[in-house]
Order: structure tokens, then sequence, then C-alpha cells
């Protein structure tokens, strides 16, 4: 995944631009960079290695020696952007947030047309935002080329287009991920998190619509490319990935929390002695649930935070299962001979969920009752880099599944989606006795769906129920 953030000021707009990305570094772990442009001192840009330190840590010399009326920043998860492309469209800086699942072909097709070439990164993949830049190339003017990116990749895709003019924001034509605008004396900004540009004094304007291609300038925000009828916004934006004080369709990322809490409780008949949210995206769900069923929410552990930021987060997923136990600090009188039952977003591997688990019947726990926030995640995301799994084995539904069908079993996974059906109820008891929990109950979907409050035709479910 990844974070973006751009500004178009009539003064200088670099400490809105510093910020501004800075508040999108839950995104994101691995580079991040800033784009600025003036009339007077042209384009400038950094990108840093943000793995070991934040964000504001690495930009602090830049942001004292950048100077700009125009700017775009981003974090990004894999592949260092903004880049400073050179082409007949001018000098542009271009920053994306998506996933491509047609690389290959795009580039074999690419190749045909002339003698293109690409940079390879270590490990030999492409960047996808040098990627997206071939593609835009291709056509007579931005516009027509940000079309044709959209209209060929496969997946999602979103970026902004930084250029003398202004900055060019088009959002994904499904609207897989958002674009807020921002507005304030002077200035205006757009946003992949919508709560970004408040505390810079920026007042919300609109989010632009799936498929829309705006251009941004310190006077305003201009349509060039109307908006789509058709929405298939990621509904786990609001379950997990989202910052709680975002919001996405006006629709708030810690109420939707609160709601799905209360959902689940609406559903359980367990009577545990306290509820607890997985720190951090599991606690709003939690309070949620509490605040329904009037069982006392509580804190049985702690995240240590201090030197443990978000940003410092491993690609390797044993290091990253390693990391995440250790900041985790029990508090053992809220623990010892309870009954617990703790909601955590939801469950991928479910290898750091076991750990927790059983780390808290070490601490004395009488029982520990899991609650995921949404259901089962059946599917691999085709649309959006929320993980870079290599497999869809890497899911613990999958792993369950494939025991049953070793068993001489017939495998239809649409049974394992309905949660009324026998097949469905077997492998939830199989994970639940496989990771130790005391009773496991995953959302419905249904009922997830109803805590965003946005029609399901609008939502993207793919990765619980294979819907496109």
């Amino acid at each position: 995944m990844g974070g973006f953030f751009g500004v178009a000021a009539k003064e200088d707009c670099v400490f809105d631009l510093f910020f501004g990305t800075d508040y999108h570094s839950h995104l994101g772990t691995r580079r991040a960079g800033m784009a600025v442009y003036s009339k007077e001192e042209g384009y400038n840009r950094a990108i840093h290695n943000i793995e070991n330190a934040p964000f504001r840590t690495k930009f602090d010399k830049d942001v004292n020696e950048m100077r700009g009326n125009l700017g775009i920043g981003c974090i990004s998860d894999f592949e260092p952007q903004p880049l400073m492309v050179r082409s007949h469209h001018g000098t542009y800086a271009i920053t994306t947030v998506g996933k491509i699942n047609n690389t290959d072909a795009i580039i074999k097709d690419l190749f045909a047309k002339g003698h293109s070439h690409f940079l390879e990164m270590s490990g030999g993949d492409i960047n996808a935002t040098e990627l997206v830049a071939a593609i835009v190339n291709q056509k007579d003017n931005l516009v027509e080329g940000i079309q044709y990116a959209q209209e060929i990749i496969e997946g999602s895709m979103t970026l902004l287009i930084m250029t003398p003019k202004g900055i060019y924001a088009a959002r994904d034509k499904m609207g897989r991920t958002p674009v807020a605008v921002g507005k304030k004396e002077g200035a205006y900004c757009v946003s992949f998190e919508s709560f970004a540009y408040l505390n810079l004094g920026y007042q919300p304007v609109r989010e632009l619509g799936p498929g829309e291609i705006a251009v941004v300038t310190p006077e305003g925000v201009r349509t060039l490319v109307q908006p789509g009828k058709d929405m298939k916004i990621c509904t786990f934006l609001w379950v997990y990935y989202g910052y709680p004080s975002s919001s996405y369709e006006g629709i708030s990322v810690e109420k939707m929390r609160y709601q799905c809490g209360a959902k689940l409780a609406e559903r359980d008949h367990v009577k545990p002695d306290i509820v607890a949210g997985v720190p951090d995206s599991g606690t709003a769900h939690a309070v949620g649930y509490a605040n329904r069923s009037g069982i006392p929410f509580s804190r049985p552990f702690i995240k240590y935070t201090p030197t443990w930021p978000r940003s410092f987060m491993p690609t390797i997923q044993t290091q990253r299962n390693l990391i995440a136990k250790m900041k985790l600090i029990p508090v053992h009188d809220l623990i010892q001979d309870q009954s617990l039952l703790l909601i955590d977003d939801s469950i991928v591997r479910g290898t750091q969920l076991r750990e927790t688990t059983e780390f808290l019947y070490q601490s004395g726990a009488k029982e520990v009752h899991i609650r995921p926030a949404c259901p089962p995640l059946l599917y691999g995301c085709k649309y959006l880099n929320f993980s870079r799994s290599s497999s869809e084995m890497d899911l613990i539904t999958r792993r369950v599944i494939k025991e049953m069908e070793q068993e001489d079993r017939q495998i239809d996974l649409k049974n394992y989606v309905d949660p009324d059906t026998p097949e469905y109820e077997e492998m939830v008891g199989r994970i639940g006795r496989q990771l130790n929990f005391t009773t496991l109950q995953f959302q419905r979907l249904d009922d997830m769906i109803e805590s965003v409050g946005i029609g399901r035709d609008k939502l993207c479910t793919y990765c619980w129920d294979g819907t496109q």
C-alpha cells in the first residue's frame, strides 16, 4: 500500500507538504519522498528509506532546503517515489498507489512499440510508478495518458502528476482507493487520508469520484474527466487500513468500527469478564462491542510505541511476527484468572494471534475468545497491495480447506463463504482449534457491510467472497 499528499499554494507549500505526507506514515513502511516545484528554482526532490526511522526524522533536513508552491509527497510500501520524468509532455513528477497485475504484458507491449527501457530495482522488479509514467507517455497529452493507463492496468491505479501548471489528481477507475480535496485561503490540497490536512488549516471540499481526473492549482480544483457511475471502494479501509480519524465516502472509520463491534456483540452468546482489542486496529471494534454488550472494556496488554513506530516493520514475515510480539506488554493484574474476549481486525496467517493467545494463557488467562472484525479471508487481494503474499496458501483459511481436500472432501469455496453452511462451521472450528482459541466467531459479511452503511454494490468484498 501507500499514501500521498499534494499541495498547490500561492505561497511556499513545503511546510504543509511535509506534515501532510507525514500523516500517511501508517500506510507504508519502506520508502518516502517529496517533490516540489517553483518558477524560480524549478523542480527539487528527495527520497529516503524509512524502514528504521520515521518520515519526520529522515526529511527534517530536506524540508529546510526545499522551496516551492507546488508539491507532492508519498509514503510507499515498496517502490521509491515520486519519480521525476522528462518526456514529450515536458518534465513532471509522479506518484502512484495501486497494484498492477499485468506488468509483464504491458512491458512486452511497450517494447514492441519502440526501444523503451526500464530501470530494474534490486530483485529484478520494475518500479510500478515508472511503468505508469511510460504508459502515460504513449499518448499526446497527460489526461489521455492517464486514462489509457487506467484502462489497460489490471488491478487498480490512483495517481498524482505534478507539472508547472498544477497537480493532476486521478482516482482509480473503480474508486478502490480515495482522493480527498481540501482548501484554505490561498491553497488547495489532495490527500489519500481525509484527516491529513485538518490540522494544517484546510477545510474539506469533496472526494474525487471513481475515475475522475482533476487538476489542482492554487486557485481551485477543476474536473477534466467526469467520474464514472460504478464504484468498488475497498472495505478493508474501514475495517483495518484506514486511520481512525479518517473518513471515506463520508463514512467515519472510527464510527464504522464501533458499529462493527456492536454487530459482533449482538450475535454473541459468551459472557467473558472483559472485552479487549488487539492494539491498535482492534481497539475501536472492541469499544463498540463493550458498549453494546455491557461487558467492561479493558487493556490487558499495551503496545510499547516510544521506540517501535509503525514504520519499523520488516517485510520478512518471520521478523514481523517477532517484532509484533515484542511490542505487546502484558498487564498481569488484568489477565490473571480472567475470561477474555479479544477482537482483532482480521485473521490472515494466524501466527501473530496464536502467539498472542498463548502469551495470554501464560500470563494466567482462563479463557481467550477471539472475534475477528471481518469475515474469514478466502482470497488474496487482486486490487491493492495490502499484502505481498506470494500464495493464497498463506491464508489460514486456505490451509485448513486444503487439509479437508486432502481428506478426499469435495471442495466448493462458495460453501466456505456462507456463514450458515456446515462447511463454514467446520472451517471455523478447525481454525479455532489450530490456534488454541477457547471459541472463535468471525464477523458476518452482511453485518460488516451494514456497519459501513454503503450499498454492497459500491464496496469491494473480493477477499472475503471472491466477488469482483
